[in-house]
């Protein structure tokens, strides 16, 4: 899957680099809150309207995320709770970006697009809650399309390519493009998720209907 393909790559570049953050005393639940710390950063930045180094920082946050499981594993860490609370730091990270999308372009009075904000996010939390609800239950769940690296990757590129684009005179939101796509994708992939765990209940029940 891309999104496994992505998660071990991107555990094998930061590898070193955990090593040496598990050297000065790093814990994995404080490299967790750090990355709510610069996604909340991020979140200015873009709701500042600055969109290219929104972007760049979405990637350089997403990418210091990979640190805190990595890390764990790397010192022997793991541990549940350790899982439960990364989870749900992901989920605040996510919101405040895309709160600072919706002040983006609602304070321009933009509604339309801080709508699209709105069914984007709505999506990727549905995405992320159908995985718990249904592994939760004892079902395997790691299907769909827009997993959560996907939709930050095109989010990101959105943010960094739109001003470019603007800039050489493209007369076209390329952000809300990624916006809508995102939201499509994201609720797509929830339903996905959602019939993914129906049949396999059925199969488990015996039943198929």
């Amino acid at each position: 899957m891309i999104n496994d393909r992505i998660k071990d790559w991107a555990r094998g570049l930061v590898t070193p680099l955990v090593r040496v953050l598990a050297r000065l005393g790093f814990t994995p639940n404080g490299l967790t809150l750090i990355g709510v710390a610069l996604n909340g950063v991020v979140a200015i930045i873009i709701g500042a309207g600055f969109e290219f180094w929104g972007g760049v920082g979405l990637l350089l946050a997403s990418a210091f995320d990979t640190l805190d499981g990595t890390l764990a594993r790397v010192t022997g860490q793991d541990s549940r709770f350790g899982a439960f609370f990364d989870s749900n730091m992901d989920r605040l990270a996510e919101v405040l970006v895309y709160g600072g999308l919706l002040y983006h372009y609602a304070h321009r009075g933009a509604t339309l697009e801080s709508l699209l904000v709105f069914a984007a996010l709505t999506g990727s939390l549905l995405v992320s809650y159908a995985r718990a609800r249904a592994e939760g239950l004892g079902f395997e769940c790691a299907v769909g399309l827009f997993a959560r690296p996907e939709r930050i990757i095109l989010l990101a590129l959105a943010l960094i390519v739109n001003p470019i684009a603007a800039r050489l005179g493209l007369q076209f939101d390329l952000l809300a493009l990624a916006l809508a796509i995102i939201a499509l994708g994201a609720h797509f992939t929830a339903w996905q998720r959602i019939l993914h765990v129906y049949h396999a209940d059925h199969r488990v029940s015996g039943f198929e209907g």
